[in-house]
Formats: C-alpha cells, structure tokens, sequence
C-alpha cells in the first residue's frame, strides 16, 4: 500500500496584527503621545497580555483595537483588515462594572447588545442562560446589578461579552477594582473558561503576577511614552506557579526589563511567531 504524499501546510496567520502602531491624544498643554512605533501579533487562542507601569499607553492601545481611538501612524488589523470603527468582532470588558445599566436584570444586560444587533428575543434569552451557567449566575438572572458583588458583576460583564461570540476580547484591567481574594477567584475563572472555550484574548494589566498567571504571552511596554520592550512567552505559568523560585524569577526578571536600563528586545523575548508553526 502506498502511503498518501505529505501536504505541507502553510502556517495561518496572526488574528490581530499591529505594525508600527504611534498613538497621539490631546491633553491639557498639547499633544501627548501615548505609545510609539509598537508591533505586536496576537493569534487564535492566544492570551495577549500588555504589561507596563500607570501612563504607558496600554489602554490607549487597547481602545485603538477596539476601533475607538485612531492611530497617528502604523496599523491595526483583525483577519487582515484594517480596524477603522468599533464593531461586534472586537467587544470590551472594562473595569468599570457600573457599565451595566442598573435598570436591566443581570439576564437583560447579557441580551441587550444581542438585541441591540438584531438577535430575535428567543435565541438572545437562549444564549445569554447559557454563557450566565458558564460564569455561575443561572440563579442571579432576575437580580439586579445593585444586589451583586463586585465579582458578581464581572461575570455578568464577561458572560455579556462572550454571548457577543467576538473574534477577540478585550479586557482593559477588568479585575483592578476587586479585592485580592476576589481578584485571585476571577482570574482562575477566567482560566477555566479559556480551557473549556478557547477564545482569543487581548488583557491589560499594570500588574507582572497577573500577567503571568492570566496571559501565555506577554508584551512589555516602557514607562510613558509605551514602547515595546520585550515579548516573553509565559504558558508555563498558572495560578499555582505563584510561589514557585521559577514564577519569581520571571517576576523579578521582568521588573528588571520594565524598570531597567534600556534593552533590545531581540536579546530577549521569544519571537511572535514561536509558539505558532
């Protein structure tokens, strides 16, 4: 019998590809940029964390994904098209969770953006059941968000998300706001929901133990204004890494290239593409 030829399969491309990406805002005595020149790609599946102190611009670059901000220079694509506006591809999890309008119940707020994009009220009510079963508030569906804890609205906040089915999900430091007990609770929720769902994710942190523990790859960004420092690979790291001599290494090591003397990122990241053939 003969054996059937080997294809050679061409690697897929980035989801999210940023090139060169300079962002500008005005604030109160001029222009002030907010990050320079940075190039990132972010793949299916990938945990994207953007890591940097207060003021480097890691939020301004997550809203310009989320096509609310433009850039000055560079570009912002998803599946190799150019981001020009939000849209129901790319939906964000803010740290905010007054957000949710306090009127709807928790079931409600999960439907209006489905509603609100043309869902027949049905297959909304349907999905918004099923993605609150997988954040644990089946039983809080008739609450209201001024009865929930500040978890609680996270999840609500996340299972609205996710019933939008994006391409990518953006959380702009979603658990900041919560205490360390619940934070620690959130951030291994969300780690189940990947394993179980496998969604894209762009996350924003100001913190190097939740970068390490939430993303699989993470982009350092310098203090203001944001430019790339390194691009480190951190799939090796959970929640029970955090005491290990390992997770502390990496901790002080990336304190060291966030804080430290200048450095060429190729001396010390792993390449975008390495954990993609």
């Amino acid at each position: 019998m003969i054996a059937p030829a080997l294809q050679v399969v061409a690697p897929s491309g980035p989801l999210l590809r940023a090139e060169h990406v300079t962002i500008d805002y005005a604030g109160e005595h001029g222009t002030v940029r907010a990050t320079e020149d940075v190039g990132f790609d972010v793949y299916r599946g990938d945990r994207f964390v953007l890591l940097g102190p207060s003021g480097c611009g890691k939020s301004t670059l997550l809203k310009a994904v989320g096509g609310f901000i433009a850039p000055r220079a560079g570009s912002l694509r998803l599946g190799g098209k150019p981001i020009t506006a939000p849209g129901p591809d790319r939906i964000v999890v803010f740290q905010e969770f007054d957000q949710l309008p306090p009127w709807k119940t928790v079931e409600a707020n999960v439907m209006f953006p489905l509603l609100a994009g043309g869902m027949k009220k049905p297959e909304a009510r349907e999905r918004a059941r099923h993605w609150l079963g997988k954040v644990g508030l089946a039983r809080f569906a008739d609450a209201y968000p001024h009865t929930l804890s500040g978890g609680m609205k996270a999840r609500v906040a996340i299972a609205r998300a996710l019933a939008m089915q994006p391409e990518i999900l953006l959380m702009d430091e979603p658990f900041a706001a919560l205490d360390a007990l619940t934070r620690r609770k959130m951030q291994e929720e969300l780690q189940a929901l990947w394993e179980e769902i496998g969604f894209t994710m762009l996350f924003v942190t100001h913190s190097i133990e939740e970068a390490l523990v939430v993303g699989n790859r993470i982009l350092l960004l310098s203090p203001h204004p944001g430019r790339v420092r390194a691009e480190l690979n951190s799939h090796q790291f959970d929640l029970g890494s955090a005491g290990s001599v390992e997770f502390q290494a990496a901790n002080e090591r990336i304190h060291r290239l966030l804080f430290g003397d200048a450095v060429f990122p190729s001396t010390l990241s792993t390449p975008a593409y390495a954990s993609h053939p």
